[in-house]
């Protein structure tokens, strides 16, 4: 395939019109105070399904041939990818199965097979639920639908950028979850073709994070996958990683790795000042911006990529507690 471009993110936006909702981007008073500059929260939070994933899995599916579709999709995920990728199937008439690690929260299994896709809950990383999906694909013929490494979920991702860039043409910084990379460089790759000038940051954990791992390393490289309030933002970037390392190599200008302190903080000031239920994935942007990681250069725009948190773990950060 060649290289991904800006055009192929305006085919997916047109493949997956009436299937994903156009997010609101809104103001943030309190976080412009802190940040001294103009933030905008982008709620992707606010996406059917949770979370910005159903761009990707919708363009994916969309994009395949009629004899592709009929023997079913497969996936492996560590939640928000499976779930959209079973909501995205059952609104094209496509079975769904999703291959999920022991580490993926009970109310993301259950989110996944009320929408009708097969569970298969293997071992204790997503690198283990990847190996299960890839052997389900060969026995089956199912197609193989990545979480993130696929030019076809960066694409759809990449339509998260468009909307920013149309919905604030002045923007001036992003903040992006980074993991996989699929979302970082889909909303990289979009905004730097039409705006080259925006400053790209990639957000992540401290516990685990592979991708910031392999850019340091300089190759796709293995981490120790751990428990953090960013589940969401866990498992490794695959080893034969062929898109999404060499895109965020390129794009990225600027990575912040959070403690899981600065996360639950985050998370109760998108409750308590924003009105808005994050999950700990989703929360990272307004983290760093809590920490003074950012420089003051707006307008500033937050991708708030999801609200899936388990209610009872919700409950106990909103209560102080940081798990």
């Amino acid at each position: 395939m060649s290289e991904l471009s800006l055009h192929d993110i305006h085919l997916a936006r047109q493949r997956i019109q009436g299937l994903v909702r156009r997010t609101p981007l809104e103001h943030s008073p309190s976080l412009s105070r802190i940040a001294g500059a103009p933030v905008y929260l982008k709620l992707e939070s606010q996406q059917l399904t949770g979370s910005f994933k159903l761009r990707g899995a919708s363009n994916a599916v969309a994009a395949l041939a009629p004899d592709l579709r009929a023997r079913g999709v497969v996936t492996a995920s560590t939640g928000n990818h499976g779930r959209a990728l079973a909501y995205a199937a059952s609104q094209l008439g496509v079975r769904a199965t999703v291959y999920l690690s022991h580490l993926v929260p009970a109310n993301k299994v259950q989110a996944i097979r009320d929408l009708g896709a097969e569970v298969c809950i293997v071992g204790h990383s997503q690198d283990d639920a990847q190996h299960a999906a890839l052997q389900h694909a060969h026995e089956q013929g199912a197609a193989l639908v990545p979480p993130f490494d696929d030019p076809a979920v960066i694409a759809g991702q990449g339509t998260l950028g468009l909307e920013i860039v149309e919905q604030l043409p002045e923007v001036g910084q992003v903040l992006v979850p980074l993991s996989g990379g699929g979302l970082f460089a889909g909303v990289a790759l979009a905004l730097k073709s039409i705006k080259p000038a925006i400053t790209t940051h990639g957000i992540s954990m401290t516990r685990g994070a592979a991708m910031h791992a392999s850019l340091q390393a300089g190759r796709p490289v293995e981490v120790e996958e751990l428990p953090t309030l960013a589940d969401s933002l866990g498992g490794g970037i695959g080893l034969d990683n062929r898109h999404t390392f060499t895109l965020t190599q390129r794009l990225l200008d600027q990575v912040h790795l959070l403690a899981e302190t600065s996360i639950a903080n985050a998370m109760r000031h998108a409750y308590q000042q924003e009105r808005q239920v994050v999950e700990g994935a989703g929360a990272v942007g307004i983290a760093a911006l809590l920490d003074g990681l950012v420089p003051a250069r707006g307008p500033i725009v937050v991708v708030v990529s999801g609200r899936n948190v388990d209610t009872a773990q919700h409950l106990r950060v909103m209560n102080g507690g940081d798990a």
